[in-house]
């Protein structure tokens, strides 16, 4: 295998070489150097995951040393739960079937692209906003006053000024359609 010299290659890592010929063999001829260092991080990320996970099989063992026993087990558990497969293709079709035997909404009539009604859209809002009110001139001279004056306020709650000074806003849920 003749490598490249022209490329700066002399100056790379063994590592970073395999992951070069890597590519090229899988018929990558143009890619960003970074791509290297990126596969040269997962790559020692991954082993570095292996093993911590192989030296914590070891020690629950109560082995003093890793085996490859324990690395086999870690690959292999990496595998189980980093990876998932598909549902057979059986599963997927019954999905298909069960859910396309539900009509979909009919849709609003009009110029335009054809809509379902709001009820079965999620672009309906669902929410409420607190707006605070602007404060007179009089209700801040007046709260001004009581501050200088520090008597006690009677018989208005902190609930009740809360909400002289707030406004609600709300919005319908829509109706819920019927499953």
């Amino acid at each position: 295998m003749a490598l490249n010299m022209a490329d700066g290659e002399e100056d790379l890592p063994r590592d970073a070489k395999i992951v070069k010929t890597l590519l090229k063999s899988m018929g990558v001829d143009h890619y960003e150097p970074r791509v290297v260092h990126q596969f040269l991080e997962l790559w020692y990320r991954y082993v570095v995951d292996v093993l911590t996970d192989a030296q914590v099989y070891s020690e629950h063992a109560g082995k003093s040393t890793i085996d490859s026993d324990d690395v086999k087990l870690a690959i292999q558990s990496k595998v189980n739960f980093s990876f998932s497969q598909p549902p057979p293709r059986e599963v997927l079709l019954e999905l298909a079937r069960n859910r396309n035997k539900i009509p979909l909404p009919k849709s609003i009539a009009g110029p335009g692209m054809a809509l379902p009604p709001d009820s079965d859209t999620l672009i309906s809002p669902n929410y409420q906003l607190v707006i605070p009110r602007k404060r007179t001139s009089e209700a801040v001279e007046e709260t001004e006053e009581e501050e200088e004056s520090n008597e006690p306020k009677t018989n208005v709650s902190q609930e009740q000024q809360r909400s002289e000074l707030t406004q609600r806003v709300s919005f319908p849920l829509g109706q819920k359609r019927a499953r």
